[in-house]
């Protein structure tokens, strides 16, 4: 097929400067893959980024600065292949046509986390969107590298439903980093993309009890087609009372935080029962405080931190594929690309949206 010489990008060159430009299209070297962009998700993530989280742009001493502008954003998403470097199609096992998705995150497959299997925790971080050699996919075509973590999605699937399977596979990861068992209770804070993702990954361990919470009822009743047993929103009663009703006055055995706020942490250390295990996965806008002596004097707790999906990708492609999410509630928007800063103000908001996806 004839490709055009240049595109439309979104492009960051700073705090709440998002510019729609014209960039060429890439052309694969050996080992890559070009794709036509078929959708691409708005991450929290995305967001924060775009209003100025530190965690995106101060150069600190325990985190360097994540965004190299300019660069293209965009890091969930599907892909159509259209194009084969020399040995890529053997390498990535895919053809000319075929529906794929990409790992997040671009693996240097030498470092000392690649090697022990840890390769979401890779040194040089490559992910797609943020980093100057991984450019993101809110464009219309896309390179996946030539290290790349590439898979083939069923031809059935939606493109849009395909784009899921980044958040979903970060879902599956944070459950499985819970440990849950079939006499857990289950508390799963904030029912965005991330937190119903949990809720349907953590059904499929079939604990005692699954608890989602969030402050908007609407969201709650998504939460119960993704598989959670009740739904509590914190406005309209004692969460730690509740709980406790479910688990014989010791609370929750696993919370799984997936907001991003302080108030879902310091609740979460409060309702969780003694030696029970709190999973951390979202990312915060600023600094959360709480008081430790609960984490150790007081109940000897387990605290986990999640990061990215690693081998979950499969399992969240199989599962979006068998239709075991209410996909179509979960994408609650799409937008055309040149009208991204809709999407970006949506996620922002939150009251309306829970995925919000671009169509170049």
């Amino acid at each position: 097929m004839s490709l055009p010489d240049t595109m439309m990008a979104v492009v960051i060159h700073g705090k709440e400067d998002y510019r729609m430009e014209e960039v060429p299209v890439p052309k694969p070297g050996p080992g890559e893959v070009l794709v036509k962009v078929e959708a691409v998700g708005i991450c929290a993530g995305d967001a924060k980024t775009f209003t100025g989280a530190e965690r995106f742009w101060v150069n600190g001493a325990d985190v360097p600065q994540y965004v190299e502008p300019p660069v293209i954003p965009g890091h969930e998403f599907s892909g159509r292949v259209v194009s084969l470097g020399e040995g890529a199609g053997e390498l990535h096992g895919v053809a000319v046509g075929d529906l794929t998705v990409s790992e997040q995150i671009v693996p240097c497959q030498d470092c000392k986390y690649c090697g022990n299997g840890n390769y979401q925790m890779c040194v040089p971080h490559h992910v797609y969107g943020f980093h100057q050699v991984t450019p993101g996919a809110m464009t219309s075509y896309l390179i996946y590298p030539e290290k790349a973590l590439v898979h083939k999605v069923p031809e059935h699937v939606d493109p849009k439903h395909a784009c899921f399977v980044e958040p979903f596979a970060c879902s599956l990861h944070a459950v499985d980093l819970g440990q849950i068992g079939w006499d857990d209770v289950v508390v799963i804070s904030g029912c965005g993309p991330l937190g119903l993702g949990m809720v349907a990954g953590a059904k499929k361990k079939d604990p005692k009890c699954i608890v989602a919470l969030d402050l908007l009822d609407w969201k709650l009743d998504i939460a119960k087609k993704c598989g959670a047993d009740v739904v509590l929103n914190p406005t309209k009663c004692n969460l730690t009372e509740e709980v406790n009703k479910l688990s014989g006055g010791l609370g929750c055995d696993v919370y799984i935080e997936a907001t991003g706020a302080g108030p879902s942490v310091k609740q979460g250390l409060s309702m969780l029962a003694r030696m029970g295990r709190f999973v951390e996965f979202s990312v915060f806008g600023r600094d959360v405080t709480c008081d430790w002596s609960v984490i150790s004097d007081t109940k000897e707790l387990t605290i986990v931190g999640g990061h990215l999906g690693p081998k979950m990708w499969p399992k969240a492609i199989s599962m979006i594929a068998a239709g075991e999410l209410p996909m179509d509630d979960i994408i609650s928007h799409t937008f055309p690309l040149k009208e991204f800063r809709k999407g970006i103000d949506q996620v922002i908001s939150g009251r309306e949206s829970i995925k919000v996806m671009l169509i170049p």
